[in-house]
């Protein structure tokens, strides 16, 4: 198991079965006696060494945090695809009811070995993210779905955005997660389901979009944009002369001729 002292960069992630406290007694005892297992096997697939993790334990929740080392972009893809994977087996093998399904979050930042836990506020936004009604929400909406999990923004431009992933935007949904105290930006993914369709709006849990849009020729550019529509009816054509503040606006370039 990898130690440190003091506060240092590590990656953390969480993941808590949906709907535990449902559960009769032996079913509870069930779901603690297998999670640790599912989350071991994806690992052990992806090639990554939990003993090298600091693991706190929560019966239906676990908390894993180890120090950043070049693996975080195998934990947000390969990993993921994994756990994915050991879900749908396990529960192919039960009935609807006794089915595991999980919502994870992955966030990561400075944290420190304390003497009860970790300490940092790393921490905290990863357990904020892990308790972001999105997270609940998108499980309802796929009934189907063995996983729903939330990237913070900060993991998701490292990681997905920066092209270390076989993931794309695609993928993600922007959302805003706002639970007590803290409010950000996060990515929404359901494996195996396109969450890009229309939802509430920010009066209903501050949800957002991030589509791609049309190329010119129809199909998608595979870039994209929150909450923005430009279109070339509003294009304004300016010529400067001196310094200017352009922070917030969208510059194009091109010849006289358009």
């Amino acid at each position: 198991m990898a130690e440190w002292s003091g506060f240092y960069p590590c990656t953390c992630i969480a993941v808590d079965a949906q709907a535990y406290g449902g559960n009769n007694d032996r079913r509870q005892s069930e779901i603690q006696h297998d999670l640790p297992r599912i989350l071991s096997r994806a690992a052990r697939g992806t090639g990554l060494d939990r003993s090298r993790w600091h693991i706190q334990p929560k019966g239906d929740e676990e908390l894993a945090v180890h120090p950043m080392d070049g693996t975080e972009p195998r934990l947000v893809d390969d990993f993921v695809r994994h756990l994915v994977s050991e879900l749908r087996e396990y529960n192919g093998l039960r009935v609807p009811t006794a089915r595991m399904r999980l919502r994870a979050a992955i966030h990561h930042g400075p944290v420190e070995l304390a003497d009860n836990g970790f300490a940092g506020t790393t921490v905290v936004t990863t357990a904020r993210l892990l308790s972001s009604r999105h997270l609940y929400d998108a499980l309802a909406t796929n009934a189907d779905a063995d996983l729903a999990l939330l990237l913070s923004d900060d993991v998701y431009r490292s990681t997905v955005a920066g092209g270390h992933t076989t993931l794309s935007a695609a993928d993600f949904r922007s959302v805003t997660v706002r639970e007590k105290e803290y409010e950000a930006a996060a990515w929404l993914q359901v494996p195996g389901h396109d969450v890009r369709g229309p939802g509430p709006g920010p009066g209903a849990g501050g949800l957002t979009t991030a589509q791609p849009q049309p190329s010119a020729d129809g199909g998608p550019s595979g870039a994209s944009v929150a909450g923005h529509d430009y279109r070339g009816e509003q294009i304004s054509v300016n010529n400067f002369t001196a310094p200017v503040d352009l922070r917030g606006g969208v510059v194009g370039f091109g010849s006289a001729g358009g």
